[in-house]
């Protein structure tokens, strides 16, 4: 029987395309499905076949313009500085804002589940609230300290000995103590909604049916374990709707995909580097600018074709490497592929999903400043050595395996049984 579902997103860049992916996907079983999402997201909700609707008072932002990003997070000087933003800009400063949109459109449209982005507790509050359902999408890794693996954010490798187990109990301290600073304006939202306070933002993000972790278990450490609620249901592969048709660089030789952030995060003279590393090697270079950046503006040897959007599932299979920023979703696109990775990290979940390559054996990691000669020697090792390849299709077996069935909207379909059952 065809259920209502409310969706819940922002401009968050590569965190878009999946969230997009589960509502097409319930939205083809014949589903009603709605996304509150900024104004320009919405040609993308409508192309995935649901009913985009605009916030009304939270906040209206564009990833792929600098001048009309939320966060900023360029602009920040340190990790610190970005979390900050993140936090005061997105998840908790505004969270009254996305709560009461996101209450006046259920109760104008009534729906049987609400599916929010993680990051998103304004509107998580809401579903809480108005006594529905709820389901909490994550983009990436599982960004929470656990049992059995190091805190998540700095890219820290597992921990060894009494030593390790003390620096991981430290840092996740310091990881924890930040999110403090936006509980007042949380639990305004909270009291705004009628709801009780809080004592943790952190442990809010638990206040939740399910929370849905759109990232292949494979890639996570195997001792990690995560709280009941938590379900891996494998990453969303689709490619966003603004790419476009596949044209390969001419010639033979090994493809090297290139994909730095859909949005802005100053990536153009790394761009640079990257395709000036790509000149020195016997490759071809296919190079994807994405909305953020201007492909005409990238300066390139002859074997590297630059372009703004290509269909990163159609070019990996043609290709031998792809060197990213790391962020997930062209991280596990590739690995999905069997295709391992140079990994150039530059900030937000970045260096946490760069760690987890490595650890895996798939990739290796330079730092983002790195010289274009440095770039091309890992590239070239990458290239040279089997191991990488061998993981690689390790993980994309894995990952297959994972993603055979739809875990995603299984999850989600089964929530409503228990709206069906409080009626």
């Amino acid at each position: 029987m065809p259920e209502s579902f409310l969706f819940a997103t922002w401009a968050g860049g590569g965190a878009v395309p999946p969230v997009l992916s589960i509502a097409r996907a319930l939205r083809e079983r014949g589903h009603d499905v709605r996304v509150l999402a900024d104004t320009s997201l919405h040609e993308e909700v409508a192309a995935a076949g649901a009913e985009p609707i605009a916030w009304t008072t939270a906040p209206q932002g564009d990833a792929g313009d600098p001048a009309k990003d939320v966060i900023k997070d360029f602009e920040a000087r340190t990790p610190l500085g970005a979390f900050a933003r993140l936090r005061d800009r997105i998840v908790c400063g505004p969270a009254a804002d996305y709560a009461r949109d996101t209450l006046a459109e259920l109760r104008a449209r009534p729906a049987d589940v609400l599916v929010a982005e993680h990051m998103l507790l304004g509107a998580l509050t809401a579903g809480e609230a108005a006594g529905i359902p709820v389901a909490s999408l994550v983009t990436t890794l599982y960004p929470f300290p656990t049992e059995g693996a190091p805190p998540p954010g700095p890219g820290l490798a597992p921990a060894e000995g009494a030593l390790g187990r003390l620096r991981d109990r430290v840092v996740t301290g310091l990881i924890l103590r930040p999110w403090e600073k936006g509980l007042p304006a949380l639990n305004a939202a909270r009291v705004a909604s009628g709801l009780a306070p809080v004592d943790s933002v952190v442990g809010a993000f638990d206040r939740v049916d399910r929370l849905l972790v759109l990232s292949p278990r494979a890639l996570d450490y195997p001792g990690r374990r995560f709280p009941a609620h938590v379900r891996h249901v494998g990453p969303r592969l689709d490619d966003p709707a603004w790419a476009a048709d596949l044209e390969l660089p001419a010639g033979d030789a090994p493809l090297v995909l290139v994909g730095l952030s859909s949005s802005f995060m100053n990536q153009h003279a790394l761009l640079e580097r990257i395709a000036e590393a790509l000149g020195t090697l016997p490759v071809r270079g296919l190079l994807t600018t994405g909305p953020a950046v201007d492909p005409a503006t990238v300066r390139a040897p002859g074997n590297v074709l630059v372009t703004a959007a290509a269909p990163h599932s159609v070019a990996l299979r043609h290709a031998a490497v792809t060197v990213t920023h790391a962020g997930h979703g062209t991280a596990v696109k590739s690995l999905a592929a069997g295709v391992p990775l140079v990994c150039v990290p530059l900030g937000r979940d970045q260096a946490e999903v760069a760690r987890h390559v490595e650890v895996a054996g798939a990739g290796l990691t330079v730092g983002r400043g790195a010289s274009p000669r440095t770039i091309a020697h890992a590239v070239a090792r990458v290239l040279r050595e089997p191991s990488y390849r061998r993981e690689a299709r390790r993980l994309a077996a894995e990952i297959a395996a994972e993603t055979a069935t739809d875990r995603a909207v299984a999850e989600i379909e089964a929530l409503t049984t228990r709206a069906i059952a409080k009626d």
